[in-house]
């Protein structure tokens, strides 16, 4: 029961305020006979009883406590530290918002800025924002700030072909209706970085690639300084979109000629959540940094010389520049990424690393395993780091559908849903979440498949 503590007369005073005599009247233009519906609700039930029924409810949902996951594609099962929640819900940083006011928000402000610090720390850039919505409208963000630092004297943008498809998507939304030229994405999804290369030119406002990319493969850091150089020589940005686990490993982008680096934040300390809310972290040169979109906090001093937090260059912001704004989006995700900062902080460089050669190695243990059943092929080219690409003996619907029918595993993406010429291959994802029997489960059950009867046409098809 909630406690309004407006007396009779509070009450008495604000209706006359407003010329009316009762509560009621306040109703008036409801119809009568709809302003009390009878409802037909069961009978009420006490908090231990209402407690028991939503507990039963609630375990007719299945949920990674109790099923195996090897589903990647942008959103991934990795371990989070108990002291995230721990410290995201207490009420301090749970309730705060926007931290328009400096001398009430410094707590929420300091936390931006050591995210942002972590941030640059981990990608090798030299600044970073508190956050995209998602790693989707990073990219398509990513674009819009090309587009402003060449002063919309390029309008070509170069995407790879195993770019996220849904960031692709979401590149395509937001610019339509700009005149842009969107390319690159056409391209065969096995092809080299050169082949991406060939398709830039002098109108080219940006390149962006992914690191491990869509599909798994992991370039080496001379592969992607050759192609930086290429953009960089044709006066274009070179945009990379990343998994930041995987910086707990190998190369930052910004070793490598990265103007922007990207990525989806949600492996740091945010639950799968049935998918979001995420955030996107973006982090790029400082010399760009009055041209990118969404807050940034910065250090500075008060009147009396002590340390203080406030968010800077917010001239850029849709907010106050309106339709002069560099971008729209003026808001971010600073609940998640508050919980990736104290990821990052909790699991320190060696952690991170950790959690990264775990699932490393566990993901080569898996292919391992599947390369070796009838039926299957591991056809990943090159290096990859968690996820791998399977050639399957049966439709890879109808296998996942065994899997999780049969074994209680989640199995992998169908990539033939986003490229036709992978029909019948399975993305596998493997994290330090999955436990050697669970893998050796997955091969066990894969290898149960190809003896079931496959389909015919229509029917997979269907």
């Amino acid at each position: 029961m909630n406690y309004i503590p407006n007396t009779d007369a509070d009450r008495a005073a604000m209706l006359a305020t407003i010329g009316a005599r009762s509560v009621a009247e306040l109703f008036r233009d409801v119809p009568e006979e709809r302003r009390f519906p009878a409802l037909d609700l069961p009978p009420a039930l006490s908090e231990m009883e209402a407690l028991r029924e939503l507990q039963a409810l609630s375990e007719e949902n299945d949920h990674l406590g109790q099923l195996s996951c090897f589903l990647g594609a942008g959103a991934y099962n990795h371990f989070v530290p108990s002291v995230v929640d721990f410290l995201l819900h207490r009420s301090e940083f749970f309730t705060a918002y926007t931290p328009y006011q400096p001398e009430i928000s410094q707590g929420t402000l300091q936390a931006h800025f050591e995210y942002q610090s972590m941030i640059c720390a981990l990608t090798g850039m030299e600044a970073a924002n508190v956050s995209h919505y998602d790693a989707a409208t990073a990219t398509a963000e990513a674009v819009i700030m090309a587009l402003q630092i060449s002063r919309g004297k390029r309008s070509r943008v170069v995407l790879s072909p195993t770019l996220h498809p849904h960031y692709r998507q979401v590149v395509r939304t937001y610019t339509q209706g700009m005149g842009i030229q969107v390319v690159g994405d056409d391209v065969p999804a096995s092809a080299s970085l050169d082949a991406l290369a060939a398709a830039v030119d002098k109108e080219t406002a940006c390149v962006i690639v992914q690191n491990p990319d869509f599909l798994g493969r992991l370039y080496t850091p001379a592969e992607m300084q050759a192609l930086a150089d290429k953009v960089h020589a044709d006066g274009a940005l070179f945009v990379v979109a990343v998994d930041p686990i995987s910086l707990g490993l190998f190369t930052p982008p910004g070793r490598y000629g990265a103007d922007i680096a990207l990525g989806e934040g949600q492996p740091m300390g945010n639950p799968l959540n049935f998918g979001g809310p995420y955030l996107g972290f973006f982090a790029m040169k400082m010399g760009d940094v009055r041209k990118s979109a969404g807050r940034i906090v910065g250090q500075t001093v008060d009147a009396e010389g002590k340390r203080g937090f406030v968010l800077t260059l917010s001239t850029r912001e849709q907010h106050i520049r309106r339709e002069k704004a560099s971008s729209n989006i003026c808001t971010n995700q600073a609940l998640m990424a508050l919980a990736a900062a104290i990821y990052m902080a909790a699991m320190g460089k060696h952690g991170l690393r950790t959690a990264a050669e775990l699932s490393y190695h566990k993901a080569h243990f898996a292919a391992d395993l599947i390369g070796k059943l009838p039926g299957y092929q591991v056809v990943s080219q090159g290096p990859f780091f968690k996820e791998f690409v399977v050639r399957c003996p049966q439709p890879v619907a109808r296998i996942n559908q065994f899997l999780l029918d049969e074994y209680g595993i989640i199995g992998g993406y169908d990539l033939g849903s986003d490229y036709p010429s992978l029909r019948d291959h399975m993305l596998l994802c493997v994290t330090e979440m999955n436990s050697r029997a669970e893998i050796e489960a997955l091969a066990e059950a894969l290898e149960e498949l190809p003896n079931l009867d496959r389909p015919t046409e229509e029917a997979a098809d269907d």
